[in-house]
């Protein structure tokens, strides 16, 4: 009788613990830890409704932060923000300690993405979710000095984001621009005053200023209906009105605006989408994805291409400042057509240069540098958002088209199109040819 109490108890035991067992979670490969880490920050940006030039700095300081924790796990990798302004030298690991540099990253990233966005709570959620994955494959050691070095990296890179000029500018009064001919001013549907009219004075990662790669001033203002002022918005009208197909779908797909303004009555309602930074950084997932690009690389090229988007912004908001454009809509409206209204809405802040044509092109010269000139892919960056995916066979080619996209939309100028993407491309390269990437 008494054996089979004790069996009893034993087999009691022997379910409860069977009961208990918690499984193990998988590692996933470090490369997907840093797309799931990114795909999460965009998601986060868009909710917030960041503005493009704010979103490329919440960009540009996480990435920086990932890679350079990041890039232990291969020696030839050499620190990017010890060649940039104001970062300082980046702290090393232990020598003869064990790490693992995709959790470093990841703290990191996240160190910083805490302090730069809002959704503090939904970042959590999924951080937890990814530092329980590697407590269960790493030993309390390993695990708790991977943590403690990302953060120390991710405190660094903060350090130099207080001093960027973004902090002193908060609170600033309304741009209003001003109404003289072929001055911005806020435009229809919604009036809004101009965006972040200061970010032409943050402090760039590379470029020396703000003012590097300027291009020549826009078209004067005249009345005269030979001159290339009239001639340009009188092409804009004429080309919004008889738009193709194919025109009308590349406009649409290139849209990234942030925060479009619906409206149908007396109801206004927000369709969020990524911004145009984000776009290209969802092209640089698809090229680290399709060529198979490790942790190291992948990091890597997130951290190249957002300093390119970020320094390409401050370019081009500069400009828009300094020239304060109209934009087509205002000189349509005043002299050809009150009631006409561009295929896409138009952003909230000056004309020249076209903004998405600078990124855009800044984007694509350093990813073409990565990956080669002639790397085909299919865009699904903006699928989920706006149910849209197109094909191109190189970035400079989806660049261009990015450009195109501006002038079809009816809210740039042709030739601040085409301005914009030279001023991109010249600081893209500059900001290449200065790095020292591997040993």
């Amino acid at each position: 009788m008494r054996y089979f109490k004790i069996l009893a108890v034993l087999t009691g035991f022997l379910f409860v613990a069977s009961c208990t067992h918690k499984q193990k979670i998988t590692l996933i490969n470090d490369a997907d830890v840093l797309h799931n880490n990114m795909d999460q920050l965009t998601q986060v940006i868009i909710y917030d409704v960041f503005t493009p030039p704010v979103a490329s700095r919440i960009y540009g300081y996480t990435a920086l932060a990932s890679y350079e924790a990041m890039r232990y796990a291969d020696p030839k990798y050499n620190s990017i923000i010890s060649q940039l302004k104001g970062f300082g030298k980046p702290p090393e690991p232990q020598k003869g300690k064990q790490y693992n540099f995709a959790l470093a990253a990841t703290k990191a990233f996240f160190t910083v993405a805490h302090k730069i966005t809002f959704s503090i709570d939904t970042l959590k959620k999924y951080e937890d979710k990814v530092y329980a994955m590697y407590k269960d494959n790493l030993d309390d050691s390993t695990y708790a000095r991977s943590v403690d070095f990302g953060e120390k990296i991710g405190k660094l890179v903060l350090k130099r984001s207080m001093v960027d000029n973004y902090p002193q500018t908060r609170g600033k009064p309304k741009y209003l621009g001003e109404n003289s001919p072929a001055k911005w001013r806020p435009t229809p549907p919604d009036y809004m005053d101009g965006v972040e009219f200061c970010w032409g004075s943050m402090k760039a990662f590379a470029l020396d200023t703000s003012a590097q790669f300027s291009p020549p001033p826009p078209p004067p203002y005249s009345e005269d209906k030979n001159s290339v002022f009239v001639k340009q918005y009188t092409d804009v009208y004429n080309t919004n009105k008889n738009l193709t197909k194919e025109q009308i779908e590349i406009a649409k797909f290139w849209d990234d605006n942030p925060f479009v303004i619906q409206h149908s009555g007396h109801l206004m309602f927000a369709d969020k989408k990524i911004t145009p930074g984000g776009h290209w950084i969802g092209i640089t997932a698809i090229a680290c994805k399709k060529t198979h690009a490790n942790g190291v690389k992948t990091a890597q090229a997130y951290a190249l291409t957002s300093i390119a988007l970020y320094d390409a912004f401050i370019c081009c908001w500069e400009v828009k400042y300094k020239y304060s454009y109209a934009r087509p809509v205002t000189n349509i409206n005043e002299k050809l057509d009150h009631t006409w209204l561009p295929l896409l809405q138009t952003p909230p802040f000056p004309e020249y240069t076209a903004g998405h044509s600078t990124i855009s092109a800044a984007a694509a010269v350093t990813l073409t540098h990565l990956f080669g000139d002639d790397f085909e892919f299919q865009d699904t960056s903006d699928l989920h958002y706006i149910g849209m995916q197109r094909h191109f066979k190189s970035f400079s080619l989806a660049a261009e088209e990015t450009a195109m996209s501006r002038y079809y939309g009816g809210i740039h100028y042709l030739n601040s199109s085409i301005m914009g993407a030279n001023q991109g491309k010249q600081m893209a390269e500059f900001i290449w040819q200065k790095l020292k990437l591997t040993n």
